[in-house]
Order: C-alpha cells, then sequence, then structure tokens
C-alpha cells in the first residue's frame, strides 16, 4: 500500500512555531527517557522542506 502525502501551506511565523513545539516535545520525551524517533523523524521533514511560491486568489461573494 502506497503512503498518502499530505500538503500544507505555512508562513514563516507558523513555520517557526510548528518547529518549536516539536522541539519542546522531543525536549520532553528526552527528559522523560522515552523514544524520539517518530518527533525526530517529523522535525526533520518540517526542517528539510522545500519553500514553494504560491498565489492565493481571493474571489469576492
Amino acid at each position: 500500500m502506497r503512503n498518502k502525502k499530505y500538503y500544507i501551506a505555512l508562513d514563516d511565523f507558523e513555520r517557526r512555531v510548528v518547529v518549536n513545539c516539536l522541539n519542546e516535545m522531543r525536549n520532553n520525551l528526552i527528559s522523560n527517557g522515552k523514544y524520539t524517533d517518530a518527533v525526530d523523524e517529523v522535525l526533520l521533514k518540517i526542517i528539510d522542506a522545500k519553500q514553494k511560491k504560491f498565489k492565493v486568489i481571493y474571489k469576492g461573494a
């Protein structure tokens, strides 16, 4: 079975918030002596994600 890919649009502030939250979660897991493999994978994907510019068109109703 093929894994689905999901895409989300984040601005710079939102991206920093996500990275900061994942890093805090990772630090909490380390302090509790738990595994951080899943958080590490997501954190690396967010950090290494390519930036793509796109235009948002708002249509008035």
